[in-house]
């Protein structure tokens, strides 16, 4: 699996807020066209976001790098923040499903 994570830190909280909403709903969009196997994003009580995505192959991790251009500038253009990203390789992962096994007798 490939990662590229973003990391970016807005003046405070209700513009990471915003933030993430336009990226939720612009990155979400994009799962499917760059073959995005998982997309997390989250905020800290500091104002900060953290964008984390998984890619199966680094194929896929440079095609949404390189497509993903007008994302990036259009965040610039709305939002003041400082951003920091990187690109590596997941040398150990684990996501726990949530699974109910509860069967209800009515």
């Amino acid at each position: 699996m490939f990662a590229k994570v973003y990391n970016f830190k807005f003046p405070g909280l209700s513009e990471a807020k915003v933030a993430a909403t336009f990226c939720s709903e612009r990155l979400g969009k994009k799962i499917v066209p760059f073959n995005i196997r998982s997309l997390n994003i989250s905020i800290g009580k500091c104002g900060s976001i953290s964008i984390n995505l998984k890619f199966e192959s680094g194929e896929d991790l440079n095609k949404f790098e390189e497509n993903s251009k007008e994302f990036f500038q259009d965040l610039k253009k709305t939002f003041i923040f400082k951003q920091s990203d990187f690109s590596g390789i997941y040398v150990y992962n684990y996501d726990s499903e949530i699974t109910s096994t509860d069967i209800s007798l009515n």
